[in-house]
């Protein structure tokens, strides 16, 4: 059997059932990640009112924001829920649809493999930089790039299956 049967007893594609799984993990720690971000930032300024400020507190942030905006941009592919326009599609004829919802699926999986290509180059020459207030490796910064890549990747590929299988165009 090629897929996962679950209570309907109907058989779920692999592909499907690894991306629903990435994205519930992925929202759960997008969750995560703004309510950290939002307790870096209180503590950033209450410190810097009342105390020394943290030399630290506004990179971190930094850092969450870019990881929080990638990850958010992942669940929404998930979702579908990016921003499109749709006039023109919606007048083709069925068949040309659901080629350009492929053709789209496709291009975007180009882009994110050139996106997870080069962060993960930059993890590699840069592995011998800091941050300059945490001191910690530039990798584990630019690693967030092949990460959440391949994780848009896993969620255009599940849905260009879905396409192909007539679910959605």
């Amino acid at each position: 059997m090629n897929g996962i049967t679950h209570e309907e007893g109907a058989s779920r594609p692999l592909l499907q059932v690894l991306s629903d799984s990435v994205n519930r993990l992925s929202e759960r720690l997008l969750f995560f990640l703004m309510l950290l971000m939002i307790g870096v930032t209180t503590a950033q300024v209450v410190f810097r009112f009342f105390f020394e400020a943290l030399t630290w507190s506004e990179e971190l942030s930094c850092f969450l924001l870019v990881l929080a905006s990638l990850l958010g941009a992942a669940v929404a592919f998930k979702r579908g829920s990016h921003i499109a326009v749709t006039f023109v599609t919606q007048k083709l004829p069925p068949s040309l649809r659901k080629g350009m919802a492929i053709l789209v699926n496709l291009l975007g999986i180009l882009f994110f493999a050139i996106v997870a290509y080069y962060g993960a180059l930059l993890m590699k020459t840069e592995s011998s930089q800091t941050t300059p207030a945490m001191m910690i490796s530039m990798s584990w910064i630019y690693a967030m790039y092949p990460a959440l890549g391949a994780v848009i990747i896993l969620h255009l590929a599940a849905g260009m299956g879905e396409i192909l299988r007539g679910g959605r165009s």
